[in-house]
């Protein structure tokens, strides 16, 4: 018997870091989710390098930085270097992809894995063909209600919760579990296109949160709304001023989304008929999200920014116990999507490619090691550069060369820059340095090594 360790990979689309009980969230409810980490270890301080759908996708299949898989912003180019799933695949892993499709181009492309049972908004999918099948007539599919991709409106889902892309997700993941080779270890990647919008939840989930005092989105001193307050704006728009019904409805759609993806995963992870009881208790779990949400923060909404709103995540891994992990740790080490790859085939025992950007967490995992990195890259074209490790963060603005510098431990929602006060110049100075030497080989010109060159441009690459 092949006593391999399986995988099961839970990643949703678009979760705020902060979007979690344990994470002290004032009214979401994750127990869930929060227990993937009670079991094993939560790393407090997770980003998403290029937070952004397609790049963060493509460093989770590559292990490497956006740097150096080229894919910058939501364009996309096709890639031909080992991905996660082909390596395990390669060395007898079952590897599977279920829900929201991968976001790479060509979509129909499995990289590496060899079956995938997708939703994906650019080809006909899995989760179309299964709603035509059972949707009314004249349901108009996941985006019949009217609320789309990117909007903030919110309504509840149209349909028989049974129907929701979430409900569909859990469904055809269990389904793998039960028809998969058991004579072989897994790799089953459950993609979760939610909380990403529409907003629309079951209207019991919706409803929790519409009866909630919700937390007020954070408005930095610095941030300054839209013109004529956003009114005539598109509802997709990524400047905003939200306020009253306009901003409960998005907030109680957003974590209604949530927690009805925690109420669902319960099927999965149940010790009664989950995935450890079809397993005996040999899976690593690993909860993650691609990328934030900023909710209204800073007037801003969707992604893509450097704001912990866009960019920190959530990230959790729980191991069968020989492999001797923390239980119940919350470690605050800067961590990123890149450390899943080289984490994965440190616990299966299988060599890392070379290329590999990312580090293996398994020593941090088990309290043996710390990791040797100081902060994390952060960046999205053609916008910013920016440098954290949880504790502190600097931006610098391409375009303009405009610096924003935060702490992150008295201010955690970036609400004061601090780049004007003197009392800070040793350490912005010291972040500027670690910039210009970050930079300093990009093609593109935003570094000489001595200083930092504003006005650079992205050769090449299609607006985000």
């Amino acid at each position: 018997m092949d006593e391999r360790p399986n995988f099961l990979i839970i990643m949703t689309d678009q979760q705020r870091g902060d979007a979690l009980s344990a994470a002290g969230h004032p009214v979401l409810m994750t127990p869930n989710m929060d227990a993937i980490g009670g079991a094993g270890v939560r790393f407090s301080r997770a980003y998403s390098t290029c937070p952004v759908c397609v790049p963060a996708r493509r460093s989770f299949l590559s292990g490497q930085f956006p740097s150096t898989h080229g894919v910058l912003n939501n364009s996309s180019i096709e890639w031909h270097g080992p991905s996660l799933p082909g390596v395990l695949r390669d060395a007898g892993y079952q590897a599977e992809w279920v829900g929201r499709g991968m976001h790479q181009t060509p979509p129909h492309k499995r990289y590496g894995f060899e079956h995938m049972v997708f939703k994906d908004h650019r080809v006909s999918d899995d989760y179309d063909a299964y709603l035509d099948r059972r949707e009314p007539e004249g349901s108009g599919g996941y985006y019949g209600t009217g609320v789309m991709h990117n909007d903030w409106t919110a309504r509840s889902w149209h349909m028989d919760e049974a129907l929701h892309a979430t409900n569909w997700t859990v469904h055809e993941s269990l389904r793998f579990l039960d028809r998969r080779d058991p004579s072989c270890p897994f790799f089953l990647v459950t993609s979760i296109l939610a909380p990403h919008p529409p907003l629309v939840p079951p209207a019991f989930y919706l409803d929790r949160y519409l009866r909630q005092d919700l937390p007020a989105p954070h408005m930095g001193d610095w941030a300054t709304p839209p013109e004529n307050e956003g009114v005539g704006r598109d509802v997709s728009a990524d400047r905003v001023c939200l306020t009253g019904e306009a901003l409960r409805s998005a907030q109680a759609g957003y974590y209604g989304l949530i927690n009805h993806i925690d109420d669902q995963i319960r099927r999965l992870l149940n010790p009664v008929d989950g995935i450890q009881s079809r397993t005996n208790r040999n899976t690593v779990v690993i909860f993650f999200s691609d990328h934030g949400e900023m909710l209204g923060d800073h007037y801003r909404w969707r992604k893509s920014l450097p704001y912990e709103g866009s960019a920190h995540i959530p990230f959790m891994i729980q191991a069968p116990e020989r492999f001797g992990l923390r239980r119940g740790a919350v470690d605050e080490t800067p961590v990123c999507i890149e450390d899943l790859m080289p984490t994965i085939l440190d616990i299966a025992d299988i060599p890392i490619p070379d290329g590999v950007d990312g580090q293996s967490l398994l020593p941090v995992l088990c309290g043996k090691k710390l990791l040797d990195r100081p902060y994390l890259h952060l960046e999205t074209a053609p916008t910013y550069h920016a440098l954290t490790d949880g504790k502190e963060k600097y931006i610098w603005f391409v375009e303009d060369g405009q610096v924003q510098y935060f702490d992150l431990i008295s201010d955690p929602h970036e609400v004061k820059n601090l780049i004007d006060q003197p009392e800070n110049a040793d350490r912005m100075a010291w972040w500027r340095d670690e910039l210009i030497k970050v930079l300093a080989d990009r093609p593109e010109g935003f570094s000489d090594g001595k200083q930092l060159i504003e006005g650079r441009t992205y050769p090449g690459l299609m607006g985000k």
